[in-house]
């Protein structure tokens, strides 16, 4: 223990109001007084004051997915500090030395990707400044550090019975620097990690008091409504601004891009006169030809050519001469439409240009791109940036572009204006000009031998590049491998030795975006549906002919056999019948069963319960995983049974929750779910439980009446086409 707390102990810094603690990329851990300037060297992740308050920096952005909880309470276990002295700080600007390893250090909060993506780095950070604690200890006490052990916020030297504050440490002659990283924990020893600590963002959400940027008022500031243009690619051809001129309270129309924003002193007055504009757009977008029905039939064609061009996403073998050579030969085709994320909280942002620069309070999921939105936009540096990352009322990947449109509009209006604006969205236009899951129309083909085992695999999804449409940057990096659109059609948790998931890159006619669960929402639906399918042509059981492919894995395993039973799969139903789905996202597993009923006179499916027996490796908070899963099932139910985009002309048919419908509470599921406890590293939870769900009930419908579903959503409509 002496040999790894190597300290330039020559060099102390005296301190009276408190530490900063930066963690380098080797360990190494430099300190500043909290009166300076942060460190030079190291992400500065913690500050001691001496009252005792703990500042933890949280690098993330909340959406309603706990992580500004889950993040801190990582390093705050390494570093034995006291939850109840914890502060959490929202990190505001493109630092990447706070940025997530999983993106390459970009700031970014996508893909359930925060617990894991930075669990490594901040246990060190945790850990470091645990170790450099003792240290400081060790030289006020005159012992060896090995002499000293922690409780929460206290360093103890049981020999004497002394204890000093992590407080008190921070303050006084402290070395600068502490140059190896420390042990971490075993988990034995975890008191916050794998407990139910609340979350810190409830109690705000729940009173009301939580800050979002539809919230945001500044002295002056003026509001700002946009009207976009009806379909993609158009412009303003002409405009009559007369009627709107004549609002009281107008202050300026300003022209933008793909539209026209319109200024006024509150947003009434700015809602009402944008709704007097008399604009006459351009007429020469190729996107008026755009249609969600021809859209999808030329999807299903591109994808059943098998001498089409595709982007290999993952092979295995040789699948086509499995298949070619098989006893048995069995192929669907699968479809799905385009989907809104529905989130709570629109478009919202409050932009100023100044002297200094520019500053911006929005809800974004990446301080990385919202920075070079402002950037790129008026052609600032960076350090003229300032940001104020706000809670959002959720995105489910809505808020993750390259180019970030509802910032750039509120930034060109304070700057025509010379006043901070906000700009707001409706919902009628937050939907009719959203960004959506993409259309996907999957090819399935799989070849089995004369006792029905599978011997080839063959899966083409034919969809867009949704990273060339929504990250361009990111997309001439990854060029063709597009994880967005692919991920779940990988069969990474099957032994199919004869294997190839295949991307069949069709043309973009809707802007598209990452939705919950990215690919996995609409290719594990097809996996899985077809999944069943086999069995059946096998004579098999679903369960059994599941197990067969999973025999090698005992996490598989385990999970398989786990929600038989919680599911009493075996015990006959009256009017209801069960369809098993095996899914997951990224490294998590999940198996799903839902239980079906039907109202064959309408043709409305319902699910009366979900049950799901889900493999995340470690759980650092297993309470908020729960909701985390639970709210992924419902997103799942929902998306299956009811949520379509139409588009016609290049424009979306849809306005509001009236017609865009969503799973209401009196149809939710009674959900049942079992986590795994794994000592494994963490893997995503919060989209783990969407992917599974769609095959689940079409499985389970396919178990009541003898009929597939293979186009989703199940609406009414098409399902009363089926059955007849």
């Amino acid at each position: 223990m002496a040999a790894m707390a190597s300290l330039t102990r020559r060099t102390l810094l005296k301190t009276g109001g408190g530490l900063i603690l930066a963690v380098a990329a080797d360990g190494a851990v430099s300190v500043a007084s909290a009166q300076d300037a942060a460190p030079t060297s190291g992400a500065a992740w913690i500050r001691i004051e001496p009252s005792g308050t703990i500042r933890i920096l949280f690098p993330s952005t909340e959406m309603g997915q706990g992580s500004s909880t889950a993040l801190p309470l990582i390093l705050a276990e390494e570093m034995d500090a006291n939850w109840e002295d914890v502060v959490v700080e929202q990190l505001d600007a493109d630092d990447r030395r706070f940025g997530n390893p999983a993106f390459g250090n970009l700031l970014y909060t996508a893909g359930s990707s925060g617990v894991y993506g930075y669990f490594d780095a901040l246990r060190q950070a945790g850990a470091n400044a645990r170790a450099l604690l003792i240290d400081i200890a060790a030289e006020r006490l005159a012992v060896d550090p090995s002499e000293l052990t922690t409780t929460p916020s206290l360093v103890v030297h049981g020999a004497s019975d002394r204890q000093i504050p992590y407080g008190t440490l921070a303050q006084g002659d402290v070395p600068v620097t502490r140059a190896a990283p420390a042990p971490l924990k075993p988990r034995s020893a975890f008191r916050l990690i794998g407990g139910d600590v609340p979350r810190r963002d409830i109690p705000g959400k729940s009173t009301g008091t939580e800050i979002y940027a539809i919230d945001v008022r500044l002295p002056g500031m003026l509001y700002a409504m946009v009207q976009r243009a009806p379909v993609e690619g158009e412009t303003v051809s002409a405009m009559e601004t007369g009627a709107a001129e004549a609002v009281p309270g107008l202050v300026q129309v300003v022209p933008l891009p793909d539209g026209v924003a319109v200024v006024a002193e509150t947003i009434w007055a700015a809602q009402q006169a944008r709704d007097l504009l008399d604009i006459t757009w351009t007429e020469t977008s190729a996107a008026r030809s755009w249609d969600d029905e021809t859209t999808l039939a030329d999807y299903a064609a591109a994808a059943e050519d098998l001498g089409a061009d595709a982007a290999i996403w993952r092979a295995a073998g040789d699948a086509a001469a499995a298949i070619d050579g098989a006893e048995q030969t069995v192929a669907a085709t699968y479809l799905s439409d385009y989907a809104y994320h529905a989130q709570i909280e629109p478009m919202a942002v409050v932009a100023r240009v100044d002297a200094d620069g520019a500053e911006v309070w929005a809800g974004t999921q990446t301080q990385t791109w919202t920075s070079r939105t402002v950037q790129d936009v008026l052609d600032l540096p960076p350090e003229q940036v300032r940001l104020h990352m706000m809670s959002m009322g959720g995105s489910f990947g809505r808020r993750t572009a390259r180019m970030q449109e509802y910032v750039r509009d509120a930034l060109l209006c304070a700057q025509a204006t010379g006043q901070p604006v906000k700009v707001t969205w409706t919902r009628e236009d937050d939907l009719r000009h959203g960004s959506f899951r993409p259309a996907a129309a999957q090819h399935m083909r799989a070849g089995l031998d004369g006792e029905g085992r599978l011997l080839g695999w063959q899966h083409r999804v034919g969809t867009p590049s949704v990273i060339a449409h929504f990250n361009p940057t990111r997309w001439a990096q990854v060029e063709p491998q597009d994880v967005i659109s692919m991920l779940g059609s990988e069969g990474r948790f099957y032994a199919i030795d004869d294997f190839a998931a295949e991307h069949v890159m069709t043309e973009r006619r809707a802007r598209v975006i990452p939705w919950r669960g990215i690919g996995a929402s609409y290719t594990a639906f097809a996996a899985e549906a077809f999944m069943d399918e086999l069995a059946e042509a096998a004579g098999r059981d679903p369960f059994d002919y599941r197990m067969d492919l999973v025999a090698d894995d005992p996490r598989a395993v385990a999970l398989l056999e786990r929600v038989r039973a919680m599911a009493a799969w075996d015990r006959p139903r009256q009017d209801t019948a069960l369809g098993l789905s095996f899914a997951g996202y990224g490294d998590s597993r999940a198996a799903g069963v839902a239980e079906v009923a039907l109202d064959r006179e309408s043709g409305r499916i319902t699910v009366p319960r979900f049950w799901a027996a889900v493999d995340a490796g470690l759980i650092v908070s297993p309470v908020n995983a729960r909701s985390q899963i639970e709210g992924g099932i419902v997103f799942g139910v929902s998306s299956a049974l009811l949520e379509r985009v139409t588009i016609r002309g290049g424009e979306v048919q849809q306005e509001n929750f009236y017609d865009y419908e969503i799973l209401r509470a009196d149809a939710l599921p009674e959900i049942e779910i079992d986590l795994a406890d794994m000592d494994a590293p963490p893997a995503p939870v919060g989209e783990a439980g969407t992917p599974m769900v769609a095959a689940a009930v079409a499985n389970g419908f396919h178990a009541l009446t003898g009929v597939r579903l293979r186009h989703m959503p199940f609406t009414p409509e098409r399902v009363l086409a089926a059955l007849a």
